[in-house]
Order: C-alpha cells, then structure tokens, then sequence
C-alpha cells in the first residue's frame, strides 16, 4: 500500500490522460491534490469528477491555473500553492505538447513552443518547486519523458517532442545529483504507446498505424493511463525513498527489443 496521507502534491497538465489518472492516483493515496492546467475550466471539471468519486481516506482534489512556459506563472502557482497549504511535497511535470510535422517542413513557431512548453515548461516546473523543497526538507519530483526519448519512433514526425523528452529525462538525473543532500529526489517515468485520447483518435482514424504501434510492443498492447499513474505514485512516495536520477520505462516492453 502507498501512503501518501499529508501530503500536498502538484500535478500539471492534469485535466486529462495521464495527468488525471495520476491526479486521481494521488489522491486515492491520500493526498491533497493541485491539477495545475493551462485549460481552468478543464482543470476544475476534473477535479470536481475525481472529489465526487473519492473513498474513504482519499485527498481531496484542487484546480489551479498555470502557464508553465511563463515563469512568473509558475513561480506565482508554487507561492500561491505553498501559502494556502503550507507545504509542497510532490511535483509531477506533465504538462505537455507534441508536433506532427516532417522536420524539413518545421516551423520555427511551432518547434519553439513545443521546446517552450515540453522542456523549458519542465524546468521551471522542478526549480520553483526544488526551490521550495530544497528550504523545506525535501520532497519528490518527477518528469514525464517518453519512449521517443530513447528510440526514433515510426511513423511519426516530432522532433521537437522526442528531443525535448529527451532531455527532461536527463534534467532528472542533473537535478537529482544537485539536490541529493537536500533530500530532494528527481525521477523521470518514460511512458509508451498510452490510451490517452489522442491515441484513441489516432485508433479511430488511422488503423494501420496503430497496428504498427501495437506491433512494436512486446505486449502488443496500449498502457493504460493508470498504470503510469501507479508507476508515478511509487516513485513519490516513501517505499522509493533509495530511488532518485532514475528514468524507469513503463512502455509495456517497447525499449526492450
């Protein structure tokens, strides 16, 4: 059992998909809950379905918003956040974007806001909430990265995305080395090819694509949403507490062949 009881935990992009299944992980484990969203209303939705759904012992479920590519919003959600509870103990930089374009047709706007939200979003994420834990006893953070982290992934076109996943995997274990001593664990999760509703819409319009998907997982499956949750969950809590610069890749197989 994971006992997360009293702790404050922020979640960002957390309105929908793996930031929700995480949200009501969290939760479910006792802790009170932030789904910091770029979409409020979204945000607010989800975290109302997750408090009406709740058991017994579970924490309850806020929404705030947050830009986290405008560091003053961040910076204003770890303060506003930290003033109201007193505490942050957990952070999980999900938020995030991905492009559909050959890199020869790139755009310049659209390569810099995907940086601009995947990876710099993830930064200032982990330095105001490291801020914050560093002067306050330690905590637990975690980074989303992603199988295109690790592998060119066919036949999709995002080099943004898989160059950004790519380093908020690597931001973990510098991160983790600069801040053990404060007791400030840094961890990346790697999911793969997950049943959010974007891969459901590529299922519904693209069904030899997703065929090809589920022929490079050894499981020849899709993960569930709250099977990262589960994974995420772990790494946050106390039975991880030896666990910090790791990237653990809950993909079902893939990086394995």
């Amino acid at each position: 059992m994971i006992d997360l009881t009293g702790k404050l935990a922020v979640v960002t992009g957390g309105a929908q998909g793996i930031g929700a299944a995480t949200s009501a992980r969290l939760a479910a484990s006792g802790a009170d809950v932030v789904i910091a969203d770029a979409r409020p209303d979204a945000a607010e939705a989800t975290a109302a379905e997750l408090n009406s759904k709740a058991g017994g012992g579970a924490g309850t479920v806020h929404a705030r918003p947050v830009d986290v590519a405008d560091s003053a919003s961040v910076r204003a959600l770890v303060q506003s956040v930290t003033a109201e509870f007193g505490r942050l103990d957990i952070w999980v930089n999900n938020a995030g974007v991905v492009e559909d374009s050959p890199a020869v047709d790139l755009a310049d706007e659209v390569w810099q806001r995907t940086i601009d939200i995947d990876l710099t979003g993830t930064f200032y994420g982990a330095r105001e909430a490291g801020r914050f834990m560093c002067a306050n006893g330690g905590g637990s953070i975690v980074n989303i990265s992603s199988i295109a982290a690790f592998r060119a992934t066919r036949p999709e076109h995002h080099v943004a995305y898989d160059v950004s996943k790519a380093a908020v995997a690597h931001m973990a274990k510098v991160l983790a080395s600069e801040w053990a001593e404060k007791r400030v664990r840094v961890n990346a999760v790697a999911p793969g090819y997950t049943n959010t509703e974007i891969l459901k819409g590529v299922g519904s319009a693209d069904p030899a694509t997703m065929e090809l998907w589920l022929s490079q997982v050894p499981e020849h499956r899709l993960i569930e949403p709250s099977e990262i949750a589960n994974v995420i969950a772990f790494l946050v809590s106390d039975a991880a507490s030896a666990i910090t610069g790791q990237v653990v890749h809950a993909d079902a197989g893939y990086t394995a062949w």
